[in-house]
């Protein structure tokens, strides 16, 4: 009897260990699969998120540049398909070679990037996935739409010496706290027309910012209303502009 119990006994254990092993390969597979993290704010709690990877991750030690994307109140909800509509999940969704780790969370239905909860589960997504994947550390992007835009503003700041560059899109926030960051290049995208968003938030960042010296660059497309982010994402000129952006000091 007690051979047979040390036989299943090890049959479980190998069994486990290999579902184990299917995981770690599963979440370290490239391309964009689904996701979940739990996190703890005073009582634990999951979100799902979006996690691609190249098609060359893996194949070598090189570490890889890190993208964080923030989408918008439209994409709220527990479907990650959703979070998938616009840019950089859309590109990477067909784009093998997307030349970012990519880091795409959702968040809940009735909440808001800015909410201090999301903002800390933000930074506990990030604090466990860093040390889990081949990142270049000194190159961490954040960018955002409409209430992401305000979220990568938010998250920058909570966070002033994660990124080593930032892209909010048609957002806005603190202009008291954005001084934080003036030492972060920001790259910021708004519609002339935008009537979602008024344009004055993000100007008034922009105008904060330069007042205590901060790396900003300010695009506005004059006949855009909301949708200004389609544009945006498709123009490789931004991803370009983030690869050549490096952190040099600090986490």
């Amino acid at each position: 009897m007690l051979h047979y119990t040390s036989f299943y006994i090890a049959l479980a254990f190998v069994f486990l260990t290999g579902c184990a092993a299917s995981r770690r390969q599963a979440h370290l597979a490239s391309g964009q699969h689904d996701h979940k993290f739990t996190f703890q704010t005073g009582e634990k709690a999951s979100q799902k998120y979006l996690l691609y990877l190249p098609e060359s991750y893996g194949k070598s030690k090189k570490k890889w540049p890190l993208m964080l994307f923030l989408h918008g109140a439209g994409e709220r909800g527990d479907n990650l398909e959703l979070v998938k509509k616009h840019g950089p999940p859309q590109i990477a969704e067909t784009k093998t070679d997307f030349p970012f780790i990519l880091i795409s969370p959702q968040c809940p239905k009735g909440k808001r990037w800015t909410n201090e909860k999301q903002l800390e589960f933000l930074s506990q997504l990030l604090d466990d996935l860093l040390p889990k994947l081949h990142v270049d550390r000194s190159r961490i992007y954040l960018t955002g739409l409409s209430m992401g835009g305000y979220g990568t503003w938010a998250l920058a700041i909570k966070r002033p010496h994660t990124f080593a560059a930032i892209a909010p899109i048609c957002g806005g926030g603190d202009p008291a706290q954005v001084c934080k960051i003036k030492q972060v290049p920001v790259w910021v995208f708004h519609g002339g027309k935008d009537r979602t968003v008024p344009i004055q938030n993000s100007r008034e960042m922009v105008d904060a910012l330069r007042a205590c010296g901060g790396n900003v660059k300010f695009t506005i497309y004059p006949q855009a209303y909301h949708n200004s982010w389609t544009e945006t994402y498709n123009n490789p000129e931004l991803y370009s502009w983030f690869l050549r952006h490096h952190l040099t000091r600090g986490k």
